[in-house]
């Protein structure tokens, strides 16, 4: 990534409900985005995604605002926090965190995955999905056929404290979607 250092993690998880509600919570912002540059970072990303999507045979993806507005929370929490994890702050699965906005709401089926990247450069779109599909983790999500949705949020943190040692760095959440 063009000297520029970059941490991935996956996780996926796959649950069948019956009857259960979501819960509301809001997001709490942390640092202003760089809107239009983040922006266009995350539907280029989209973009990528959904040509190797495409290429593999799969459907693209739609992009989701609750599965965003999860992703968003927790990439800005994991700035002003300093961590970098599928656990929220809080201890609680991601799975949870991302149920608060995108639950069951009356479906059957449920299930969400996960991709975390952070960068103490500034990484193309192509360049985070290409070091997503690197990472056998990663690329499961990304092929994951039964995903119908996804949320995308890149948030630019100056001076993230923590595991980011102080450095500027860009902190990227996918979260994967579908209810049935």
């Amino acid at each position: 990534m063009g000297g520029a250092r970059g941490i991935l993690v996956s996780f996926v998880v796959a649950l069948t409900l019956l009857g259960v509600g979501a819960a509301s919570v809001s997001a709490a912002a942390t640092q202003p985005r760089a809107a239009s540059s983040v922006n266009q970072f995350e539907s280029a990303v989209l973009d990528e995604l959904n040509a190797i999507r495409r290429a593999h045979g799969l459907r693209p993806l739609r992009l989701s605002r609750p599965l965003s507005a999860a992703a968003e929370a927790h990439s800005r929490a994991m700035g002003r926090f300093g961590f970098f994890s599928h656990e929220s702050r809080d201890g609680s699965e991601f799975w949870a965190r991302v149920k608060r906005w995108y639950g069951p709401g009356g479906y059957d089926r449920w299930s969400v995955g996960e991709n975390l990247l952070w960068s103490s450069g500034r990484p193309s779109a192509a360049e985070a999905v290409r070091l997503w599909m690197a990472s056998p983790g990663h690329r499961k999500n990304i092929l994951t056929a039964s995903w119908r949705e996804v949320g995308l949020a890149a948030v630019a943190v100056s001076g993230a404290p923590g595991v980011y040692g102080g450095r500027d760095v860009v902190i990227v959440t996918s979260d994967f979607g579908f209810r049935t």
